[in-house]
């Protein structure tokens, strides 16, 4: 079954699950500690543990998502029972935003840490079963890879359009009530998508329906963490996950306090997403040439050298910090599509039996990532409390002292350049490219 090739009327829809998801992580990622600190007075400590404390429950709860998907698809024949209650995760979606009026500073943050919390779990239910799913194929190597590219180019187009219609919705200055209607309409197209992501998983099951278990086999959350290429594999990506939500979260404050001006995160935005979109075919070709570890250690190095060179702030003029916001964005498509393809060729490595731990891998996967999109932020507001940056309300504008500008930008660049070098340090142990899993691909059918 490895050469089959997926139909598109399965790719399309599995695909477009992904906009759901991407809206999830994207606007909370890229807005979430601006609205604690800027619109709801929370000072950043507090804002950065607000949004790091729901997630540390993710460790937990993620491989146990994964165990209760793996036992799903052994007693169902599929995973799509978790998928379908993951939807309700567009109610917490809302109630982020949707702070009560006479709510600020820590109160504010504590609902806004509860509905993470809802969220988290409810969102892990869809996404760990999603992504459990091209492991669970009868497809090759090269397939997993354009399966994922797929995904990988309409969630890098979901984040981009998010990232840009979510500060238009709100409007300029906006309270509130504002962020409300932006969670209302966004949250409506995400609830639409994920419905159509669940048919895609049903299309592509019956597409390319993987090899069963064999009675009585036991894999589940042991087997993933005894596995050291997915060991490496995961604790690279975890300083990725930390790395780029710190970038995301980032934007709004080097627009603001950087450049000068809160209307060029849209900008930065769309310099950093439109590129992902362009350059995700390119490196499925790249990854058939020269492999997918290969592959992604360059795009790594490229995104240190960008990160260098917005080191040099608003004085660099803006043409440059652009271009480089770009090579970020096509570093952050390799970043997107590699790991994710490099998942199930983990667990097709394992044997015939890999596809009833899938679940199990995906769930400690996902708990990695989830982990990133806390500690990113939480990195970020730390470095801003070092710098004494001044929380405000709607409408008020402060003026920051010296340090937190350089926090501001340091931390939106040289603290990215040094969690990627370490992310590229930990890559180089994984070893399971190309040529290694087919020779041992060829050995287990010995």
């Amino acid at each position: 079954m490895t050469d089959v090739r997926l139909p598109l009327r399965a790719l399309v829809p599995f695909a477009a699950g992904s906009v759901g998801m991407g809206i999830w992580v994207t606007v909370p990622g890229i807005f979430l500690l601006y609205f604690l600190t800027d619109v709801l007075a929370v000072p950043p400590s507090v804002a950065g543990l607000a949004l790091l404390l729901p997630n540390v429950a993710d460790i937990v709860t993620h491989p146990w998502v994964g165990r209760l998907s793996d036992a799903d698809l052994a007693g169902t024949g599929h995973r799509r029972r978790a998928m379908v209650v993951g939807c309700v995760v567009v109610l917490a979606f809302v109630a982020l935003f949707a702070v009560p009026s006479d709510l600020h500073g820590t109160t504010a943050a504590i609902w806004v840490s509860v509905a993470l919390v809802v969220g988290n779990l409810l969102y892990s239910l869809y996404q760990v079963s999603y992504l459990a799913t091209p492991a669970d194929l009868g497809i090759g190597y090269h397939e997993r890879t354009r399966l994922m590219g797929y995904r990988s180019v309409v969630i890098i187009v979901s984040v981009l359009l998010a990232g840009v219609a979510a500060p238009l919705v709100a409007g300029d200055d906006p309270g509130v009530g504002d962020y409300t209607r932006m969670a209302l309409l966004l949250g409506a197209v995400m609830l639409a998508a994920m419905l159509v992501g669940i048919t895609g998983v049903a299309r592509l099951n019956r597409a390319a329906p993987g090899t069963p278990a064999e009675p009585g086999h036991r894999g589940g959350l042991l087997v993933a963490l005894r596995d050291r290429q997915f060991r490496a594999l995961t604790a690279s990506y975890l300083t990725v996950a930390i790395t780029m939500n710190l970038v995301l979260a980032g934007m709004p404050y080097f627009a603001e306090y950087e450049l000068g001006r809160s209307s060029l995160t849209t900008v930065l935005i769309a310099a950093f997403m439109a590129p992902a979109v362009l350059t995700t075919p390119l490196w499925v070709l790249v990854a058939r040439r020269l492999g997918k570890q290969r592959s992604l250690l360059v795009a790594q190095a490229a995104f240190v050298a960008a990160s260098l060179v917005l080191a040099l702030g608003a004085g660099a003029g803006l043409p440059l910090l652009l271009a480089a916001v770009a090579v970020l964005g096509v570093s952050f498509a390799a970043m997107q599509l590699m790991p994710l393809s490099m998942v199930p060729d983990v667990i097709a490595a394992v044997g015939p039996n890999g596809t009833a731990s899938a679940g199990s891998y995906t769930g400690v996967w996902t708990a990695a990532e989830a982990t990133g999109g806390a500690l990113g932020p939480y990195v970020y507001s730390a470095c801003l409390a070092a710098g004494g940056f001044v929380a405000s309300s709607a409408g008020e504008h402060t003026t920051q002292p010296s340090g937190a500008l350089a926090a501001v930008r340091y931390g939106f660049t040289l603290v990215p350049a040094v969690l990627m070098t370490i992310a590229i340090v930990l890559q180089r142990r994984y070893t399971l490219d190309e040529h290694a899993h087919t020779e041992l691909t060829v050995k287990q059918s010995l």
